[in-house]
């Protein structure tokens, strides 16, 4: 945008959870020359998931170490109860990884918002509290060209979670391509899941020094989402 602030050239963490979003923020933000060091994630600590994606942690690891990032994690602790002095909630968890960062010398983080200003205003403002930068690479883009985008720049980005209340249970397992995308548009739904309604696992795609070997092991329902359950797997070739 004219006369915008020029950005920090860095080095910059990535805040990703293995998505097409942000996977595709990164492939965008390291086309405009940004350096980019850092993936970012807080996960649960009891499952050791990514809630509501359902990713294991040992997969979005592999994910950030295949497109040359090194991972700065997190968890939450549930403790005994919302008064337990041991209890670590999802904020201070954050909180913790920006100063780990900020001592790492990142110069900000780097998201895959689109259009959601309340998530984007909530985030940059842990950001900044923090003395980083936030920065938004896909925003304000439509989120059928995100959609549609993903998959054009060639990135292997596989449906693994859907909202039962707002999507297609028949999406799982499908990778982001035109025709499916386009069931997303007839059904109504933000192409790009932005509320909520899909969630995917990129494993392969421009920047991948090699793509991430996976098995699908089953099918979950959590929290009125239903799941892919993956599993890293070293010897058989990702689907």
């Amino acid at each position: 945008m004219t006369g915008s602030p020029a950005l920090p050239r860095g080095p910059w963490a990535m805040a990703t959870a293995a998505g097409k979003d942000a996977t595709f923020a990164l492939h965008r933000a390291r086309e405009e020359g940004l350096d980019i060091r850092w993936a970012l994630n807080v996960f649960e600590g009891e499952s050791g998931l990514v809630r509501f994606h359902g990713t294991p942690r040992s997969l979005v690891h592999a994910h950030a170490r295949a497109l040359g990032l090194e991972p700065v994690f997190g968890e939450t602790d549930p403790g005994r109860g919302p008064d337990d002095p041991d209890r670590v909630d999802f904020e201070e968890a954050l909180r913790e990884c920006l100063y780990r960062l900020r001592e790492a010398g990142a110069c900000g983080v780097l998201f895959g918002n689109l259009h959601l200003e309340e998530i984007r205003d909530w985030y940059a403002s842990r950001v900044h509290g923090a003395g980083l930068v936030a920065h938004e690479p896909l925003w304000g883009i439509p989120p059928a060209e995100i959609a549609r985008g993903v998959g054009e720049a060639g990135f292997r980005a596989l449906v693994i979670s859907v909202n039962l209340e707002l999507g297609d249970p028949s999406w799982l397992g499908r990778h982001l391509d035109p025709e499916l995308v386009s069931a997303f548009e007839a059904a109504g739904i933000d192409p790009a899941g932005e509320h909520g309604e899909y969630h995917t696992f990129v494993h392969d795609g421009p920047g991948f020094h090699s793509p991430v070997p996976f098995r699908v092991s089953g099918h979950a329902e959590r929290e009125g989402h239903r799941f892919l359950l993956l599993d890293p797997d070293e010897l058989a070739p990702s689907p």
